[in-house]
């Protein structure tokens, strides 16, 4: 199983607007990344998977953040998971099809998480 880590921590993040990064596994079979939001922004963590994988996942935020994991088929959206006003969360994702897939957080809120 890999492991995607999606942290905020504010000694070890860079703050950022809007910013897409591409999901690169280590050695290891991680991604680790650490950013903070400021008010509006959002940050995307995106690469390709394959049908079968599982991805264990977590991240933790400064503010209540919206954030999903989605791809794309056609115009159609899928969201194999969804929060709204979070600060923390995990879970796993089982990879349904082969496809670019997205970790999307958004700051909805008056300051830097």
């Amino acid at each position: 199983m890999k492991t995607f880590i999606a942290a905020t921590a504010r000694l070890l993040g860079t703050v950022v607007q809007a910013r897409i990064i591409d999901l690169q596994w280590d050695a290891q079979g991680r991604f680790d990344t650490a950013v903070i939001l400021e008010p509006g922004k959002f940050v995307e963590v995106c690469g390709k998977l394959s049908k079968g994988q599982a991805i264990a996942w977590r991240f933790q935020a400064d503010a209540p953040m919206n954030f999903n994991i989605h791809h794309h088929e056609g115009k159609k959206v899928e969201l194999p998971a969804k929060l709204d006003g979070a600060t923390a969360a995990e879970g796993k994702l089982a990879v349904a099809v082969n496809q670019d897939y997205c970790w999307m957080r958004s700051n909805k809120s008056d300051k830097a998480g």
